[in-house]
């Protein structure tokens, strides 16, 4: 399940890296994955310019969360069973989704697109607003972008997070309820005292102490 949630976390974190200056507020929520049924997968926390995911469902290796700050496009996985943490490069993100960058960078919810079409005016893809729709009782903006290989990806945007509440593309379908707006305590976006730092670069095991 950690799994799962580093992989959905690393591709909205990238989506998202443009609208840390813009978000209006902070919040929690719960994602559902539209495709594996009518049961949270996640719960979310977005606190200024950071995100934390913590998996709903537990496994047998334990429970874990993801941190991702959209300021210096860091991602951290924490691995509560083995009291550890591993820092992911985000260019697994881009590698990923590379056509999902920056689609949201805007400060206006109705004008998305034209921040948009800035970074992909060249490569044959496009952007367009639908229009107003509604999701789970909240107001959003409806989008749709199309890659130069004509795959499509959908958005809605919620104007008073300026954050999109819910996407879906080809491979993915979500959407975040329970929506609560409030202060997110700093905590959540840190890591615990007492974990020690895994090391990527030999994933043989070997660990190596936070600096």
């Amino acid at each position: 399940m950690l799994r799962s949630l580093v992989r959905w976390s690393l591709c909205l974190g990238l989506i998202l890296a443009g609208i840390c200056a813009f978000a209006q507020s902070e919040f929690s929520a719960e994602m559902y994955d539209l495709q594996k049924g009518d049961a949270s997968q996640a719960k979310m926390y977005f606190g200024k310019d950071k995100m934390r995911f913590e998996s709903t469902r537990k496994d047998a290796r334990g429970g874990g969360a993801v941190i991702v700050n959209l300021s210096t496009q860091t991602t951290t996985v924490l691995m509560d069973a083995q009291h550890m943490y591993m820092e992911v490069p985000q260019q697994m993100a881009a590698q990923r989704n590379p056509y999902a960058t920056n689609f949201f960078h805007t400060g206006d919810a109705e004008a998305a697109c034209s921040d948009w079409a800035q970074h992909y005016r060249t490569d044959g893809s496009s952007c367009h607003k639908v229009g107003s729709d509604t999701v789970n009782g909240r107001s959003c903006v409806k989008y749709e972008a199309t890659n130069k290989s004509g795959d499509v990806t959908t958005f809605w945007i919620d104007p008073k997070l300026r954050f999109p509440i819910k996407g879906k593309d080809k491979s993915s379908s979500w959407e975040l309820r329970n929506i609560q707006e409030g202060a997110q305590p700093a905590s959540l976006f840190e890591v615990p005292a007492g974990y020690t730092k895994f090391d990527m670069g030999n994933m043989g095991g070997a660990m190596q102490r936070p600096q």
